[in-house]
């Protein structure tokens, strides 16, 4: 034949990116999540996170990853968000009930690191309006950026609702220079199919972003936030 077979061949088309996460083990995990909290209930909502342990990979060699996706059910509707905007934004954003701070309010951060760096902590996320978020660097130094908070840019022809309940849909899966990570996925007054759809979709859109796919996950772990780890992979 013109092209011999190829001894390894079968192995080599393998698909990889097979999801590898047992429906059953799943459920399962999310309803002891789900049992425990009713038993031991807190005083706040408590957050359910998907802890990620990966393998075959160098963080100084390898391509560090970052993506985002956003999830059909909201996991942190208690998202705290700051609007950094013009005028207008602001307007919009104080009748939301969101945290405003306008250019005046920033020029008096004067670059002060400790300040901008207290402003980073306090909030999960910010949004910025197209003329203040050209003037950030200028106004704030480089703090937020390396709390990785820098702002969302938001325009006048989205709605701030609508980008605000995308921002507490999306979560951030991104490799910093240990290999391991949690991201939040859901909370304890969820339903169980809405945390399952949450998980199952978070989970494969991780491993999509891996080099090897499955082959670079160690271990994955269900955590709500006063609970103990299930594991699930």
């Amino acid at each position: 034949p013109l092209f011999p077979k190829h001894p390894r061949r079968r192995y080599l088309h393998r698909p990889t990116n097979m999801s590898k996460l047992s429906p059953e083990v799943l459920r399962e995990c999310v309803q002891t999540i789900l049992t425990g909290s009713k038993e031991k209930e807190r005083k706040f909502t408590e957050t359910i996170e998907l802890q990620v342990g990966l393998k075959n990979y160098d963080p100084q060699k390898d391509k560090r990853f970052s993506g985002s996706v956003t999830l059909p059910n909201v996991p942190r509707p208690k998202l705290k968000v700051c609007m950094l905007g013009d005028a207008k934004h602001c307007e919009e954003a104080s009748a939301l009930g969101i945290s405003v701070m306008d250019v005046e309010a920033l020029k008096k951060l004067n670059k002060n690191k400790k300040l901008v760096k207290k402003l980073a902590k306090k909030y999960n996320v910010f949004l910025a309006s197209e003329s203040v978020i050209k003037q950030i660097p200028r106004l704030l130094g480089p703090g937020l950026n390396k709390a990785g908070k820098f702002p969302t840019l938001v325009t006048h022809s989205e709605s701030l609702a609508q980008k605000i309940e995308d921002m507490k849909s999306t979560v951030k899966f991104q490799l910093k220079k240990v290999l391991c990570m949690g991201v939040a996925v859901g909370n304890v007054a969820m339903s169980e199919r809405e945390l399952f759809v949450n998980i199952q979709m978070a989970v494969n859109f991780l491993v999509s972003l891996l080099k090897k796919n499955w082959q670079n996950v160690r271990t994955l772990y269900l955590k709500s936030t006063m609970g103990p780890a299930q594991r699930l992979f």
